[in-house]
């Protein structure tokens, strides 16, 4: 029983410590997005730099990215009239360093993205850039916004950089999310390896007795 019991506490500590899930990051970093017929900046930025600012540099926070809302409509519905709304607009190829405390290994990202079909001057992405490896983004079927998975990489870090490669003016995102798996800590393998321990003394005097 008392092997049992210990036996059972140690796959739980093991799943719960490299359980894949959505994990958000502690912050990003990148620069500010822009301004056309309004203003597409991540005015929601918790962390350094101009939040009013076109291209600023924006660091050790958190925003539009990843605050859970995806634009349910094109730029043109969902940012009018002025104000801060879901999208982050640029018209370069932005940079985005997501960061987190710990070392997370990611399997997939997801990004929320707009396809007005030109409108504007904004199109779906060519493609995007995640830790190095480039996916290619197929036109999508007709203009509404639409979710794109890069996965078939493992990067096991704690600063994931992406970019994002414009096939028009503009490109707009409106949430990132992340496939991860968190790594366990130092104190977490202890553990595991002081249990397996007490678990092999446990069956030598079994095999005493």
């Amino acid at each position: 029983m008392r092997m049992t019991l210990l036996t059972a506490a140690l796959v739980a500590c093991l799943a719960s410590s490299t359980a894949s899930a959505a994990l958000m990051p502690d912050s990003y970093s990148m620069l500010n997005g822009n301004t056309g017929s309004y203003n597409y900046w991540d005015q929601t930025y918790t962390g350094s730099g101009c939040v009013t600012c076109n291209n600023a540099s924006l660091t050790g926070g958190k925003g539009d990215l990843t605050d859970g809302i995806i634009a349910p409509d094109n730029w043109f519905v969902t940012e009018a009239p002025a104000g801060n709304g879901p999208y982050v607009g640029w018209t370069l190829d932005p940079t985005i360093t997501f960061h987190w405390n710990t070392t997370v290994t990611i399997n997939a990202v997801t990004f929320y993205l707009d396809d007005a079909n030109g409108a504007g001057g904004v199109s779906a992405p060519a493609g995007v850039i995640v830790d190095g490896n480039l996916f290619t983004i197929a036109e999508p079927a007709g203009s509404a916004p639409f979710a794109f998975a890069a996965n078939g990489f493992s990067f096991t870090g704690n600063d994931l950089v992406v970019t994002l490669n414009r096939k028009n003016q503009w490109v707009f995102l409106s949430e990132v999310g992340f496939n991860a798996t968190a790594v366990p800590e130092p104190e977490t393998y202890a553990l595991m390896v002081g249990g397996l321990g007490a678990l092999a003394m446990i069956r030598r005097r079994r095999k005493t007795t």
